[in-house]
């Protein structure tokens, strides 16, 4: 049997076209082929091959995608392959297959997962490679149909009499082969080429024609050699016909924003766990939701203490975190005193306004050992545990090692962890909900991962933010960044989003941006000013002095000091710090003494000193370890990035008029400009490579510095924005109109690091005024504290506005009622940016009984949502 591929796709020199064909037999193997393909013109290419049957191992179907790849090997492009285009071998026919490159398709929400849960559509499925008739000469006609509805098949008509001859009677019902595609073999032994035809589509019930797809006719014409005018003997002809060209269905959904640990109820231990997210579903069904957005769920344990109470610093990427284990689930103890002690334990817990992490962590842990000692060898011996090992082994025997406990004990917990979230989400599922996760943007520099894959980062730099309006110093996040030139970094990623699609139909996408590029800080530094973007393109002496600026290492490169700098930074603390921490050298200037000369070591120096004088000390000293103009490539010497915000420090105040003009010039050019290509096709194939596969709706959080290569690239891959509108995109604006967000995005009032809305509308009397007049359209003087009828028409505001996900956080939710509503809107606040020791304890301050019971609450929601068309 020969394939023979034909596809038309526009290359650069240098670029070549690649079809990976894989060929299942019968008893379960596979075989991989990769073969380039063939042009004379760079647009049409072509490719025959053999395929070489086993006896042994004989075929039964075939799959195939396309990649473009370069001279070197290297994947630039590989096209969507979600639905993978999967035939019948039979090794009596000659396969002709006439392509088109599949890009993610515009409609690539309908083929979600998250779409697929709400219209109770099966997830399972797998395209079948459907044994249909083949005969001496066959075509094969596919088309994907993502927008019909229960109770519609596909069906094709044509221009011929075996195409049923435009006849609305005579249509040829095609075959379903799962994940909305449709097939049919069509005998053409007495028809000429070219033919005409259209899809169809039918209503099971009646049997009737409902609706042509719109558009020209399609056809053959140009799918076979032009001297041929009919399809050879023994060829089948397959045309893919790619997406049905009928207007989709508008999906808009409503849902709810709310950590695992901020749950409350009446059985929980002080934090909130998977047992109450599968009560929380049934209020959301219960309001007409129909999403649940989580923070991550990974587990963060590291010391015990507060520092882990960050669920974005997490110690591995599939472990869940334990203080999510539904402690009743697993069971009673058979102890009746400890069993009392526990129930004690727990009321002191749940009579915190607030999580307290140390002390769940160690009631909690506590728990789960007694309970080990009585029944956890039961499960250990059971055989669904016994697949879950085996299936999940590559990593959790890392992780149980790496915890330097009883690893018994952590394969037990890590089991039930999974059972419990699994039912969780099962059950949501089965209520038309679907849980959006988390994809942490790092990990932990003291985790399992840089442990077992220490070649995956690099350790000796940290991630974090260009300076912003949460932070005038940008932030570090401390977790190391990523090795992008190792091959396993693809795989690794990849892994993580299988596992989580055990779990979660959507995701968020933490700080895209870092699939652009990544805000890398030397590992000796403690703020963020010193970073620079990476991959980046560095400046050389040569670029900089071309902008105007004569380039002197000396000054540029290293802190700027002098006394006039001293004497502004430290005031009456110059002498000493020019006594304790510098040197003198030529012109009035100074250094950095070896043991000060970054901030790590200032940081050890002032450790345990809290008074007033020794702060601001320390600071100074941080500000003037990062007052310089340049920073140095650290792998490409004698190469240069300009440094963010220099423009604020002593050094350009030192330049001349014309050296600040062409300082201007080279940092705008270097910041807006240069890198907006480079970044693009850096994220085109990062993003592709990770997230190329996945059914789980994908949104991005895309706040901070954008490049202008951000919007494109997200909207060609179908991945939803964030649009948040005191956070508007476009420069120049302080609020975003909602009516401007586009579709493929989400829309929020307020994220977990920013202030929730009643706090938001409290902290600035200035900014809530002009939002009052300009947003709201209201005349006279802003409340000084949100009215409950006010907060429901911000939220109905945002839930009339075209994105595709309208979901606010629970305190948002809340506070359109005046009675449900915490009294105090400043313990809602979940996370604070710029405070590196935050402790993340949010906790709801009623429980989701207390909610469910909330009937003319819930109602009011429901009308909400229902009369917005979510």
């Amino acid at each position: 049997m020969k394939l023979k591929f034909a596809i038309q796709y526009g290359t650069k020199w240098g670029e070549n076209l690649y079809v990976c064909i894989t060929y299942r037999s019968q008893d379960g193997t596979e075989r991989d082929d990769r073969l380039m393909m063939l042009t004379t013109d760079g647009w049409q290419w072509e490719l025959e091959t053999s395929a070489l049957e086993s006896r042994q191992h004989p075929i039964t179907s075939f799959s195939y995608y396309y990649q473009v790849e370069d001279a070197d090997g290297n994947v630039l492009r590989r096209e969507w392959t979600a639905i993978p285009r999967t035939y019948y071998f039979d090794s009596t026919k000659n396969y002709v297959l006439a392509d088109l490159w599949r890009e993610v398709p515009l409609q690539y929400y309908l083929y979600s997962k998250a779409y697929q849960t709400t219209t109770h559509l099966s997830l399972d499925e797998e395209v079948k490679a459907l044994r249909v008739p083949l005969y001496r000469k066959t075509i094969i006609f596919r088309v994907s149909a993502p927008q019909l509805q229960e109770g519609q098949s596909l069906a094709i008509i044509g221009n011929h009499p075996a195409l049923g001859d435009w006849n609305p009677a005579r249509y040829l019902k095609m075959e379903y082969v799962g994940r909305c595609e449709w097939l049919l073999s069509v005998n053409v032994d007495a028809v000429l080429l070219p033919i005409e035809y259209k899809y169809v589509i039918i209503d099971d019930a009646t049997h009737t024609l409902m609706t042509w797809e719109e558009g020209d006719n399609r056809t053959t014409d140009g799918l076979m050699p032009s001297e041929q005018n009919a399809v050879p003997d023994g060829v089948v002809l397959v045309v893919y016909g790619q997406i049905l060209r009928v207007k989709e269905h508008t999906w808009r959904v409503a849902g709810v924003v709310i950590p695992v640990f901020s749950l409350r109820s009446s059985r929980s231990y002080g934090v909130g766990d998977f047992g109450d997210l599968r009560h929380f579903v049934d209020w959301v069904v219960k309001t007409g939701m129909k999403v649940i957005q989580l923070l991550p769920v990974n587990d963060s344990t590291v010391s015990h203490g507060w520092n882990d109470s960050c669920p974005y610093n997490i110690v591995s990427a599939f472990a869940l975190h334990p203080h999510y284990i539904d402690l009743e689930a697993l069971g009673t103890l058979k102890n009746k005193s400890k069993m009392i002690a526990f129930h004690r334990q727990r009321q002191e817990l749940n009579n915190l306004s607030y999580s307290d992490y140390e002390a769940v962590d160690c009631v909690k842990m506590a728990y789960v050992k007694e309970i080990f000692a009585e029944r956890g060898q039961q499960t250990l011996d059971s055989k669904d545990f016994k697949v879950w090992f085996i299936d999940n082994k590559d990593w959790l025997e890392p992780y149980a090692k790496w915890t330097s406990d009883d690893v018994n004990i952590i394969y037990y917990l890590q089991y039930h962890l999974h059972i419990q979230l699994k039912a969780a989400s099962d059950y949501a599922r089965e209520k038309g909900i679907f849980i959006k996760g988390d994809v942490p943007i790092g990990v932990n520099r003291e985790s399992v991962e840089t442990a077992t894959h220490p070649e995956l980062f690099h350790m000796n730099t940290q991630t974090g933010a260009p300076p912003d309006a949460f932070s005038q110093n940008g932030q570090n996040w401390g977790f190391p960044t990523y090795n992008w030139s190792e091959s396993s970094l693809v795989s690794w990623f990849r892994k993580r989003i299988r596992w989580m699609e055990q779990y979660f139909d959507a995701i968020r996408i933490d700080h895209v941006l870092s699939f652009f590029r990544v805000w890398e800080i030397p590992g000796d530094a403690v703020y963020g000013l010193l970073g620079h973007f990476s991959p980046a393109l560095p400046m050389t002496v040569s670029e900089i002095e071309y902008f105007g600026l004569p380039f002197h290492k000396e000054l540029y490169t290293r802190p700027f000091i002098n006394d006039r700098v001293l004497n502004r930074l430290f005031g009456m603390h110059a002498p000493y710090v020019k006594e304790t921490f510098l040197v003198s050298r030529s012109y009035g200037f100074y250094d950095l003494k070896a043991d000060y000369n970054n901030q790590k070591k200032v940081q050890e120096a002032f450790e345990g000193k809290c008074d007033e004088n020794s702060l601001w000390i320390r600071d100074g000293l941080y500000r003037l370890i990062s007052g310089v103009l340049f920073l140095e490539d650290p792998e490409q010497p004698e190469m240069y990035h300009p440094r963010i915000g220099a423009l604020h420090e002593p050094v350009f105040d030192a330049l001349t008029a014309e050296e600040k003009d062409a300082f201007m010039r080279l940092y705008n050019n270097y910041f807006y400009q240069r890198h907006n290509f480079f970044w693009g096709n850096q994220a085109m194939k990062h993003l592709t490579q990770v997230f190329g596969d996945t059914r789980m709706l994908c949104c991005a959080e895309d706040l901070g510095m954008l490049p202008d290569c951000v919007a494109p690239v997200l909207d060609s891959l179908r991945i939803l924005s964030l649009e948040i509108q005191s956070m508007p995109k476009e420069s120049g604006f302080e609020f975003a109109h909602l009516d401007a967000n586009t579709y493929p995005s989400v829309a929020t009032f307020s994220t977990h690091d920013m202030s929730p809305l009643r706090l938001w509308w409290e902290e600035s009397p200035e900014r809530t005024q002009r939002y009052y007049v300009t947003m709201l359209q209201k005349q006279g003087r802003a409340p000084e504290h949100l009215p409950a009828h006010m907060a429901e028409e911000i939220i109905a505001r945002h839930l009339y506005c075209p994105s595709m996900l309208c979901v606010l956080s629970l305190q948002d939710w809340l506070a359109m009622d005046t009675e449900l509503r915490s009294k105090n809107p400043r313990e809602e606040r979940i996370n604070v940016p710029s405070d590196a020791f935050h402790r993340w304890r949010y906790r709801m301050h009623l429980t989701i009984d207390d909610l469910m019971k909330a009937d003319k609450y819930n109602n009011k929601v429901h009308t909400m949502i229902t009369r917005s068309k979510r």
